[in-house]
């Protein structure tokens, strides 16, 4: 089987550490369309507005492998690859600044405040722990090897080097990275602990909160009680598993709904973040092996639960 070549590299520099968007024309048996600009009109021009892409073209925005702007009468061809930046939504700034706790030639391991996405997605686009650090490390190629909530505190693994990320990623796929959270939530002298929760969680596309449901497990996790005071608590969760949401479904199964939880037990209406309520939930611990040098590595994030010690 031929396999499909590798893409060019990307002619346009990031901007705010946000790289351009790559588009490869798909193709057209049908015949739909004759020019590129015919194509993007139907592509984005609902997503954007019409106008909106015909002015970007009339900029220049849309560019070749060469470097070169696309002018929007050129014919379609279909495999072709192009670049653009996308408008930038506008974002408030998360008042909290991404922690370094370890760099080397490899790998960086930082500290993700609440309320900051890992990446770029939906809204949330330049204000992501990815992008600052590349603007601020002077690191555009900066990866995470994995994601962690955007209302979620703690540890991420960021990748250097393009060709070293797939060997970071295959870590967590293979539960190879062993990860302790803490959590603040309410004391319940009723529930034994330690325990180990098993259930089967799904998350349905468009709606905000995951569920357990009937069925074979899909989702593990062992919860132990560290120490409680005034009718809080503060406990360690050690995720097997990690599916969307887990520890914070888990908990609220429990009777434990983590503090300041805008989802578990109940969906929060949308509103202005309230960067004083953090929901107190941290990635406390990172372990693995590393998979070039063989080395034993153990991190732990200086960022701190308001919660009893």
């Amino acid at each position: 089987m031929r396999r499909r070549a590798k893409a060019p590299s990307s002619p346009l520099p990031q901007r705010d550490g946000v790289d351009a968007v790559r588009v490869r024309l798909p193709g057209d048996p049908e015949g739909l369309w004759a020019t590129v600009r015919e194509h993007l009109l139907g592509r984005y021009g609902a997503a954007v507005g019409v106008g909106r892409v015909e002015e970007m073209l009339r900029e220049g925005r849309f560019v070749g492998a060469d470097g070169r702007a696309l002018a929007g009468d050129e014919a379609y061809e279909a495999g072709r690859y192009l670049w653009f930046h996308r408008d930038f939504p506008a974002e408030e700034r998360v008042p909290f600044e991404v922690g370094v706790v370890y760099r080397d030639e490899r790998i960086v391991v930082a500290d993700k405040p609440h309320f900051l996405a890992t990446m770029p997605r939906g809204r949330h686009v330049t204000e992501t722990a990815v992008a600052r650090l590349r603007r601020g490390l002077g690191l555009p190629e900066l990866q995470p090897a994995h994601r962690l909530d955007r209302l979620t505190a703690g540890l991420v693994l960021f990748v250097v080097r393009p060709e070293d990320r797939g060997a970071y990623q295959t870590l967590f796929r293979d539960r190879a990275v062993r990860k302790t959270y803490e959590a603040v939530a309410p004391y319940g002298p009723a529930v034994e602990l330690p325990v180990t929760v098993r259930s089967r969680i799904e998350k349905e596309r468009g709606v905000p909160a995951a569920r357990e449901v009937p069925g074979e497990p899909n989702a593990e996790s062992r919860i132990e009680l560290l120490a409680h005071a005034d009718g809080l608590a503060r406990y360690r969760l050690a995720p097997v598993t990690g599916q969307t949401h887990q520890l914070r479904v888990h908990m609220n199964a429990l009777g434990l709904p983590i503090l300041h939880d805008p989802l578990y037990p109940v969906v929060r209406e949308d509103g202005p973040e309230d960067f004083g309520r953090p929901l107190q939930l941290l990635a406390r611990t990172l372990e693995f092996t590393d998979p070039f040098t063989g080395d034993e590595m153990r991190f732990e994030s200086r960022l701190a639960l308001n919660g009893p010690e």
